[in-house]
């Protein structure tokens, strides 16, 4: 090896390539294919000897937000820069993987003859990628939250400076005409937003409705780079400048899936707690009023049969007055319990009417099979042993909604034949 500069030669700087450069390969971009005439390091178990050059490109692009080698949807595969044919020279710095720690490595491409192509990949200093890995990521958390970004000049039909953060940092030399964008773009999008996006991404729109400096935004489900549809937050931005008949826009896709996420749980939690009947942990009176009217509303446009009951405790006045609202708070609760675990798996509603009344809502439930349903439960109850109040029986009133049904004729019928059980002895079971 030489000492000193006067020594080198070329055959030097060869031998120092050879041995500095973890992977030289040849290219044919006709035929799809590259051949490793050098491969070491990290790159021994990354890729084969030979193999399609686009899967290779794909992978090298892709695995820098995807550490787990999962397949990437086809959708965000055209946005892929260079994947086809190269004009000229191209280098990138690319961040690979393995066993969960990041490696940086400089990839050059370099046209050889006709078709044909150098790919060079070489593994960067592990102090220098280190600290640019950890410098990179506190920016990344931030800059991230946008998944795509791009121009957009509506005068030319172009997009430019398209950036996926999920591929890379770098903005994509990909020349797509905005209108090829939006018809692309959309099959991405959660088919019943679709519509929504052609309507607020079409140029007319756009130019009718955002005065320049003004931005437009709509939350709808898109998917990610494995094809799982994720929440995000669309806006367009038009640019601000003297000229009105400019159209030209700022577009971004922005992450808002775990916010979006918890919101709507928050708001379930939120729904549910306002649904509840406090006590017995079932659906309330305006709940369980509420399925009656949808109850009525199905039968109304379907053929499906739909029951419903009401169950009245007997005698619960006297539970109270014996043994105390304590005692009688947990005697409603215990029944609550029982109804609601009896219909557990049959497709009823069930929630607490007021005091000791319940009601049942039962679909694609003839009244013959509400009949069974209610003496089933009415045994049920009979037989239990209630704590403190020991026995307790139940008197239930049937009726089928039918066609052309209000609701207050149908809850009549449902009450009328509740209060013929009770007027009939109690503990027994009346339809109307």
């Amino acid at each position: 090896m030489a000492n000193n500069l006067d020594e080198f030669t070329l055959q030097d700087a060869a031998s120092f390539i050879e041995n500095g450069i973890d992977v030289i390969a040849v290219v044919d971009s006709d035929a799809d294919t590259y051949k490793a005439l050098t491969k070491k390091g990290l790159f021994v178990d990354f890729m084969e000897d030979t193999g399609s050059y686009k899967e290779l490109t794909q992978k090298l692009w892709f695995h820098l937000k995807n550490e787990q080698d999962k397949e990437v949807t086809e959708d965000y595969q055209v946005f892929i820069p260079r994947i086809g044919k190269f004009k000229g020279k191209y280098s990138r710095r690319i961040r690979l993987f393995k066993d969960g720690a990041p490696h940086s490595v400089q990839m050059t491409i370099t046209p050889y003859v006709d078709n044909f192509y150098l790919l060079i990949l070489y593994e960067l200093d592990s102090s220098d990628y280190m600290q640019e890995f950890l410098t990179k990521e506190k920016v990344n958390t931030i800059q991230n939250t946008y998944l795509f970004s791009m121009y957009v000049d509506l005068y030319k039909d172009s997009t430019s400076s398209i950036s996926i953060s999920e591929v890379s940092d770098d903005t994509m030399d990909v020349e797509i005409k905005y209108s090829q964008w939006r018809m692309m773009i959309v099959n991405m999008i959660w088919p019943d937003d679709k519509d929504t996006f052609l309507e607020r991404t079409d140029p007319e729109y756009l130019k009718t409705h955002l005065e320049p400096g003004s931005t437009s935004s709509f939350d709808c489900l898109m998917k990610n780079l494995e094809g799982i549809y994720i929440w995000v937050k669309l806006i367009f931005s038009r640019a601000e400048t003297n000229n009105k008949e400019d159209y030209r826009y700022v577009f971004m896709v922005q992450d808002i899936h775990e916010n979006s996420v918890q919101l709507m749980s928050t708001l379930k939690k939120y729904e549910e707690l306002a649904s509840k009947d406090t006590l017995t942990d079932i659906f309330n009176h305006g709940r369980i009023e509420t399925e009656i009217h949808n109850a009525i509303e199905i039968v109304g446009r379907t053929d499906r049969k739909v029951s419903m009951m009401m169950f009245d405790i007997d005698f619960f006045k006297s539970v109270n007055d014996q043994y105390g609202h304590a005692v009688g708070d947990m005697t409603l609760k215990h029944f609550a319990y029982m109804i609601k675990e009896y219909f557990a798996k049959k497709n009823a509603v069930i929630g607490r009417w007021g005091g000791e009344e319940f009601t049942a809502v039962c679909y694609d439930t003839g009244v013959e099979e509400a009949r069974q349903f209610a003496e089933e439960i009415r045994t049920k109850v009979s037989e239990e042993e209630f704590n403190v109040a020991g026995n307790v029986t139940v008197s239930i009133g049937v009726t089928q909604i039918i066609n052309g049904d209000e609701f207050q004729a149908a809850f009549d019928r449902m009450d009328k034949a509740l209060y013929q059980a009770k007027e009939s002895g109690r503990n027994c079971i009346r339809i109307l």
